[in-house]
């Protein structure tokens, strides 16, 4: 019995081998394919010996300046809801952290002080002037608080979509395994392969063009669970302690949106206190609830979002 048992586990294990590496050759091929289509929309400025992608579009004297959250592989393709109902009144920029869209992989430790840097030298390079309006959204929310933090006359206000607070940050697991199933599934060709299902595109805002579309597959498909995503994921709790060491009171506008996850805020208890007193960061500060949204607020609501900012671009 053990024999066949034996037999069954290593014809098991080689067919999880043949599998993988048919994967392993898709992605690869994919990858190749994708490379002539996968071009920078924005412009691409070396920041400590790597290049680092910034798209800017739209006219005005306050620019909305986003940041994306961990593992949103093209914030370009993601923040597209927001910033097409932007761009006609305000400046607006995306930036692209190392190991995201069009900017390097870098291999850099991605400590909140040396992402904020690498921010400053690219708005600097870019010649991107303040006064600057920081969105954040979800993990997000360290970068901006730590760019207020260390360049105050440069934030104008900041506002926080579904970003969690340093507090709560500091404690929440980083779950790295998070990180290194995504690489696997992204080396074996699985990522890929789901970004072609209608799930890759549940909560994808009405109107988005499939050339958006088709740019956040490509992204998924080379970037997602790269080592700067990886351990952007591994810094969390440290990052979160860095800002926290930090803590002042701001005296700018933060306005915490948060989403009612569809009438389920209430069934995470930790996540919905902790975003109930992350206002108090800020002296103007405010939380709003955001109705029939998840956590990609700018997919599910992008016309309240864009009213609210744009309060702050008037202020």
């Amino acid at each position: 019995m053990w024999k066949w048992i034996r037999k069954g586990m290593l014809g098991l294990l080689a067919f999880v081998m043949i599998v993988m590496a048919v994967g392993y050759v898709y992605q690869r091929v994919g990858l190749r394919q994708d490379r002539k289509a996968y071009q920078p929309v924005g412009k691409l400025y070396e920041i400590s010996g790597h290049k680092m992608h910034l798209y800017t579009a739209g006219e005005g004297d306050t620019t909305v300046v986003m940041a994306s959250g961990w593992g949103t592989s093209s914030p370009y393709a993601s923040f597209y809801p927001l910033y097409a109902g932007l761009v006609s009144h305000t400046k607006i920029a995306v930036y692209d952290r190392f190991g995201y869209g069009f900017s390097d992989v870098s291999g850099i430790p991605r400590n909140v002080n040396t992402i904020t840097d690498e921010m400053h030298e690219l708005f600097q390079k870019s010649e991107l002037k303040p006064p600057y309006i920081l969105v954040g959204h979800s993990l997000g929310s360290l970068e901006v608080i730590r760019y207020a933090q260390r360049f105050p006359d440069e934030v104008k206000a900041i506002l926080l979509e579904e970003g969690g607070s340093p507090e709560f940050y500091s404690t929440n697991p980083e779950m790295i395994y998070v990180s290194t199933i995504a690489n696997v599934l992204r080396q074996v060709g699985v990522a890929r392969l789901l970004t072609h299902t209608s799930t890759f595109l549940k909560g994808t805002a009405p109107g988005v063009p499939e050339t958006i579309k088709e740019m956040d597959r490509m992204a998924v498909a080379a970037k997602l669970g790269n080592r700067d995503m990886a351990d952007e994921r591994r810094q969390m709790n440290k990052n979160a302690a860095i800002v926290l060491e930090a803590k002042k009171t701001l005296s700018i506008p933060l306005i915490v949106l948060t989403a009612d996850g569809f009438g389920k805020l209430n069934m995470d208890s930790a996540w919905r206190d902790s975003q109930a007193v992350l206002p108090a960061w800020s002296t103007l500060g405010k939380q709003i609830i955001v109705k029939d949204a998840d956590h990609y607020i700018h997919n599910f609501q992008p016309d309240f979002m864009v009213s609210e900012i744009l309060k702050l671009v008037e202020r």
